[in-house]
């Protein structure tokens, strides 16, 4: 149950109300937008909440258990800040929102309604409808570790304890906004970036990376294919930076990069057929390995 405070509740018991929904957008690099369903804009705390972003926001669903509660917001790309290629590079995921209920004649008078994190967005030709989930969702997240014949590291991360550097490319040609063909990485052999990760240093998709899908070699070049096209434009003369690939399993983690001895998965864990079998007649059980 929430207290209102009690300026916010005169104004209720007055009968007549000025009120409008506002939402607060914090992007993980620190971006914060507002945006309201208000006829104006308003400023909140030196916020600047926009009125012709045409936010619309579902019903929520609440319970008093553990379920996630969430509610559907629909947004037309109207406002500037809003983009196509931003939605779809994903500067938007996970990001922070905060639904507050305000007094537009008195924006101090004012009460938090729902806290999340952007879920699902699906985009359309003329707008976007993005899930908002509450804080319970967290709950829903794996923690901890999975027993997997794969590695559960990320490449080059503290677990993983190889240093990896990225090798610097121009794109010298491109088909579409998912394959190029690059220069600078002919001392690499085919498929060493596959599984990498390719992130664009300049250009439209500055700062945007893709995970490779294949890489293969060719006399004008290396090619490279991702796994999705980008959200912008891919120019010819657009500098990227790659990493290695690794597909997570112990052979390649011993013969491509000599680190065994950090592999974070179990790739001698008995797997399906080692528990549907059975003893039959003339086995040896001696206690020694089963073939």
């Amino acid at each position: 149950m929430k207290t209102l405070p009690p300026d916010m509740q005169a104004h209720l018991d007055g009968g007549a109300t000025t009120l409008c929904h506002c939402w607060i957008l914090r992007r993980a690099d620190g971006t914060a937008m507002g945006f309201t369903d208000h006829d104006r804009d308003i400023v909140i705390d030196g916020l600047a909440h926009e009125a012709a972003a045409g936010f619309t926001a579902s019903a929520v669903e609440s319970s008093s258990g553990l379920a996630v509660d969430n509610l559907d917001i629909l947004g037309a790309l109207i406002s500037d800040r809003l983009s196509e290629g931003d939605l779809a590079a994903g500067m938007f995921d996970d990001a922070e929102v905060e639904i507050w209920r305000v007094n537009w004649q008195a924006t101090e008078q004012r009460l938090l309604m729902r806290k999340g994190n952007l879920g699902e967005v699906s985009r359309g030709a003329t707008g976007f409808s993005a899930e908002l989930r509450g804080l319970a969702h967290r709950l829903n997240q794996p923690v901890g570790r999975l027993f997997q014949y794969a590695c559960d590291a990320d490449l080059g991360d503290a677990r993983c304890g190889i240093s990896i550097e990225a090798q610097a490319g121009i794109v010298v040609d491109c088909d579409g906004d998912r394959v190029l063909t690059a220069s600078g990485l002919g001392a690499f052999e085919e498929g060493w970036f596959e599984r990498g990760r390719l992130c664009f240093t300049s250009g439209a998709n500055e700062g945007a990376s893709m995970e490779v899908k294949l890489h293969a070699l060719t006399p004008s070049g290396a090619v490279i294919e991702l796994w999705q096209a980008m959200a912008r434009g891919v120019e010819v003369g657009d500098s990227f930076e790659v990493t290695a690939g690794c597909d997570k399993q112990f052979a390649t983690c011993r013969a491509k990069f000599s680190n065994e001895q950090n592999f974070r998965g179990f790739p001698h864990m008995p797997g399906n057929d080692f528990v549907m079998s059975y003893p039959t007649s003339g086995d040896a059980n001696d206690g020694g390995r089963r073939n």
